[in-house]
C-alpha cells in the first residue's frame, strides 16, 4: 500500500503518506531549510517542514515559506545555529538567518491544559491565550496545537514522508479548510484565526468547512481584544498576499472589516453607491497587480486608501464648520487616525506619510509652474499623486488633474524628489557602551 496509517503515542492515529503518493519533489524544496532539518536530525532531534511549504505544493502552488518544527527548544536551536535568535513573547519562535533568507523553526508545542504549564500558558476571561510558550510535547502534540488541518502536514526529510495527525491530508486532497478542534474554542483562544482563515480562502482555491466558518460571523467582535498593533501587522498580510481585492470582500462579507475599521466601514455601509467603494477596490487591485510584478507597496498608502471614506466625511464636516482647508484636513488625518488605533494601530512613521498623502491632495491642484516643480521635489509626491488618480478613476473629483500632473512629470524628468529628513525615519536604538 503507498499509504500507511501507523500508531504514534497511546491514543493518536496517523498516517504516514510516502513521496509516491504526495508528489513532493524535495529538489524543489529551499536547500536552506533541508540544511536547518538536516543540522537538527544530526544533533538527535526530531525535524519536519510544517505548514506553508508542505501545504501549498499539495495544493498546486509554489511555496514561499519554509517553516521548521522541532522537538529542539527555542535554547537548543539557538545553540546548533550561530545566526538564530529568539523572537516573540506571546507565542516564542526562533528565527534562523541562512545567507539572505530567514527560516522560522517553532519547537513542538505541548496541551496547556495541565497545571504544571500554567506559568507557560496563560488565558483571560473571554478564554484568549495571552502567553503559549508550553514546550516538551510531541509531533502528534504539535499538530493539535495548530490551527488549521492544512497547516498540520509534516515533511520529514529522513524518510521523506508527509504525517498526517488531523485528517490533513483528506482536507488536502478535498481542497477545504478546517479548524482543528472545537472552531469556537480555537477562535477564543486566538481571534486573529478568523483573519486567517479569510487570508486562506482569499488566497487558495479552498471552500471552508461550515463547522468552520459558522462561529466567525457570531465572534468577529473578539478581535477588539487583540492588541492594536498586532491587528496592523495582520491586516498587512491579509491585503498585501497578492490577493488583497478578494480578501476585502471576504472580510467584509463576515463583518471582520467592520470591526478592524468601525469609523471607514459606516460611511461605506451608509453610502453603498459612493466614490469610497470604487477607490479601495482599485487600490487593492492596483495593489495585487504591484505584488505580482515584483514591486513593493508602501502600508501608509494601503490606509491611506482604506481610511478615507473617514477623513475625508470628517474634513467636509470641518469645512462646513468654517475651518480653513489646510486646518480641516490636518485635524481629520489626526483625529481618524487616533480613533482608529482603538483596534488598529498604525506606527507613527506610517500615520505621517499617511497624514501627508491626504494634505497634499490640497496642493496638487495648483499648477502654477514654481509651485509645480517644489510639488515634484516633495517626498510624498508620487504616493499623493497615485492617490490623486485614484480619486479620479473613482470620480470622486472630475478628471483631468491627474493627466496634467502626468505631462508635467514628462516634461520634468530630471526633478527628483527630495531625500527623507531624517526625523521621517525610525530612530535606530544606540547601543550601550561596553568597556
Amino acid at each position: 500500500m503507498g499509504r500507511m496509517s501507523a500508531r504514534n503515542g497511546e491514543n493518536a492515529i496517523h498516517d504516514i503518506i510516502p513521496p509516491e503518493i504526495h508528489g513532493i519533489d524535495e529538489d524543489r524544496l529551499n536547500a536552506s531549510a533541508i540544511s536547518i532539518m538536516q543540522t537538527l536530525n544530526e544533533a538527535g532531534f526530531e525535524a519536519y517542514l510544517v505548514g506553508g511549504g508542505v501545504r501549498d505544493f499539495l495544493l498546486g502552488n509554489t511555496p514561499k515559506d519554509f517553516d521548521v518544527a522541532t522537538n529542539a527548544t527555542p535554547e537548543e536551536i539557538c545553540g546548533l545555529f550561530r545566526r538564530a535568535r529568539v523572537v516573540g513573547r506571546r507565542f516564542q519562535i526562533v528565527h534562523v538567518r541562512m545567507g539572505p533568507e530567514v527560516f522560522e523553526v517553532t519547537t513542538f508545542r505541548a496541551p496547556h491544559q495541565n497545571d504544571s504549564n500554567d506559568a507557560e500558558a496563560r488565558q483571560d476571561a473571554n478564554g484568549m491565550l495571552t502567553r503559549d510558550n508550553v514546550y516538551g510535547g510531541t509531533v502528534v502534540d504539535d499538530a493539535q496545537r495548530r490551527d488549521f488541518t492544512l497547516n498540520a502536514l509534516y515533511y520529514n526529510h529522513k524518510d521523506r514522508c508527509v504525517y498526517d495527525f488531523c485528517g490533513a491530508w483528506q482536507d488536502a486532497k478535498a481542497k477545504q479548510l478546517r479548524i482543528i478542534g472545537e472552531p469556537s474554542t480555537r477562535y477564543r483562544e486566538d481571534p486573529v484565526r478568523m483573519l486567517r482563515a479569510i487570508r486562506f480562502l482569499g488566497k487558495l482555491p479552498l471552500t471552508i468547512d461550515p463547522a468552520t466558518e459558522a462561529p466567525i460571523f457570531e465572534l468577529g467582535h473578539l478581535l477588539r481584544e487583540v492588541s492594536s498593533s498586532r491587528l496592523f501587522d495582520e491586516v498587512l498580510k491579509l491585503l498585501q498576499a497578492g490577493h488583497g481585492a478578494d480578501t476585502f470582500e471576504l472580510s467584509w462579507e463576515y463583518g471582520l472589516h467592520q470591526i478592524l475599521f468601525p469609523e471607514a466601514s459606516q460611511v461605506l455601509e451608509a453610502n453603498t453607491e459612493s466614490t469610497y467603494w470604487d477607490l479601495i477596490e482599485q487600490a487593492l487591485e492596483n495593489t495585487d497587480a504591484r505584488l505580482k510584478s515584483g514591486r513593493t507597496v508602501n502600508p501608509a498608502f494601503l490606509y491611506a486608501c482604506l481610511l478615507w471614506p473617514a477623513a475625508h466625511q470628517r474634513f467636509q464636516q470641518l469645512l462646513a464648520d468654517g475651518v480653513s482647508a489646510p486646518d480641516a484636513m490636518r485635524k481629520a488625518g489626526a483625529i481618524t487616525i487616533d480613533a482608529n488605533s482603538a483596534t488598529v494601530a498604525i506606527p507613527r512613521r506610517f500615520a505621517q506619510v499617511t497624514r501627508e498623502i491626504w494634505e497634499l491632495q490640497l496642493r496638487l491642484p495648483n499648477t502654477q509652474t514654481r509651485r509645480a516643480l517644489a510639488m515634484l521635489r516633495q517626498p510624498r509626491f508620487r504616493a499623493a499623486y497615485d492617490f490623486l488618480l485614484l480619486r479620479e478613476h473613482s470620480k470622486e473629483i472630475p478628471s483631468g488633474l491627474g493627466q496634467w500632473w502626468t505631462e508635467f512629470q514628462a516634461a520634468h524628468p530630471d526633478v527628483k524628489p527630495e531625500r527623507e529628513q531624517p526625523n521621517d525615519r525610525p530612530r535606530r536604538r544606540r547601543r550601550p557602551f561596553r568597556k
